[in-house]
């Protein structure tokens, strides 16, 4: 768990911009610093670099950089493109914030920037021939560079933007909301019962109808200790709140400026963020299954994928559990934990209604299902409520009789309880 301003720092370094800055920043040092090392030099070197050929290979290097980040700019817009078409817009923010990317952005532009000052401070005379001679030297390192990026763009190219590329990224970002959610099932907050409300709490609602992307309950917990508060918050990361509905409720004295302390705990923001919201993540893999589903796509290998992910994500809460009194770090603050219907709601209900004609997609999310069921006690209710929900889907839509009875078979194994798991998935 990390603070608010953790959290916006994090989001600020994951921008594009940001990278780009920081390289364009250090190759206009490396320009510069050859001016301050040929100062330092104690004597002339023995190798002397004529101005021309530095110059030569500073302006293929400016000219040549130029157009590779042009190029390289118009290949991630049709990433980003290819991601939003194939996958989904929700998927398009981690396309965005891929390191390799932006390193390789940056590396670029620096290079191009490290060029054009060196080009200024030779026309200028800046340099001697010791100067030169250093900065024919870092010249070639940002060749070599230069060189290793390229080939490590070409490599990773080859699968950026594309469906399964794009999956693995919301699997491995939700599989960390997940884990988080897990290991702190109340983010560090005692476990509140929504309906056990004290009648002595009073609401606190929202300015704006925003979805939650942060709570700082760490923050919510060193205000409530000045103030002398008991808090009870209602929603979690992912909800979308408004005006109309409290976002906690309060016991003790706050007034407006203590309400506007303990409303900045909550980052409200347009969309919702993966890094607190594990539902987000199962969802996100939803609508790829749901698309790859649409008949315009006709992608049932991408939905029976999904489902094997999902199984993966879903398998590891067999490790969650309510806080225990000596894992509460925050006894001032109490609030709701993940449902498991909502997680299993989130990734499998879409799927179920997208896919109820297809027998072989029908066929692997019941298998998902008792495979779930299979690996621990709390799965096997959500698991075959939402089985009842997949046949009844599938007996309106799908033609062949004998497929509707090879599904209704698979409904009763899950309702008989046998082990699956000695069963080929």
């Amino acid at each position: 768990m990390i603070s608010k301003w953790q959290w916006l720092l994090a989001q600020l370094t994951r921008t594009l911009w940001v990278r780009a800055s920081l390289y364009a920043l250090l190759a206009v040092v490396a320009a510069l610093l050859s001016i301050l090392v040929q100062r330092l030099l104690p004597g002339p070197l023995p190798v002397t670099i004529g101005a021309d050929a530095v110059e030569r290979i500073l302006d293929i290097l400016a000219s040549s950089m130029l157009a590779v980040t042009t190029f390289s700019l118009s290949v991630m817009v049709a990433a980003y493109s290819a991601a939003t078409a194939n996958a989904t817009p929700r998927a398009t923010r981690l396309l965005m914030q891929d390191t390799t990317t932006q390193n390789v952005l940056g590396t670029f532009i620096g290079a191009f920037l490290f060029s054009l000052v060196g080009l200024i401070a030779l026309s200028t005379e800046a340099y001697d021939e010791s100067g030169r001679v250093v900065l024919f030297a870092v010249t070639l390192l940002v060749i070599v560079l230069i060189v290793v990026t390229i080939l490590r763009w070409i490599e990773h190219l080859s699968r950026f933007g594309r469906v399964g590329d794009t999956t693995a990224r919301v699997e491995a970002v939700t599989r960390m909301a997940l884990a988080d959610r897990i290991a702190n099932a109340c983010l560090g907050a005692r476990l509140l019962d929504p309906q056990r409300l004290p009648s002595s709490a009073r609401p606190l609602y929202p300015c704006d109808a925003l979805y939650l992307q942060h709570l700082d309950v760490g923050a919510l917990a060193d205000c409530a200790q000045e103030h002398s508060l008991r808090l009870y918050v209602v929603v979690q990361p992912g909800c979308f709140v408004h005006p109309a509905a409290p976002v906690l409720w309060f016991e003790g004295d706050a007034d407006e400026t203590v309400q506007s302390q303990l409303l900045d705990a909550f980052t409200l923001g347009d969309m919702r963020s993966f890094d607190q919201d594990p539902r987000f993540g199962l969802s996100v893999l939803s609508e790829i299954a749901s698309r790859a589903l649409s008949p315009a796509v006709n992608d049932p290998g991408t939905a029976i994928d999904i489902l094997g992910r999902g199984v993966r994500l879903l398998s590891a809460w067999v490790d969650h559990c309510e806080p225990q009194p000596d894992e509460v770090r925050y006894p001032q603050v109490w609030l709701v934990t993940l449902a498991l219907d909502d997680l299993f709601d989130d990734l499998f209900g879409p799927i179920a209604r997208d896919g109820a004609a297809r027998i072989d997609v029908q066929l692997r999310l019941l298998k998902s299902l008792q495979a779930l069921a299979a690996r621990d006690e709390r799965f096997v209710a959500p698991a075959r409520r939402l089985a009842h929900e997949a046949r009844s889907l599938a007996d309106q839509v799908m033609p062949l009789a004998v497929d509707r009875e090879r599904l209704g078979a698979e409904v009763e194994r899950l309702e008989a309880g046998q082990d699956v798991l000695r069963r080929q998935l």
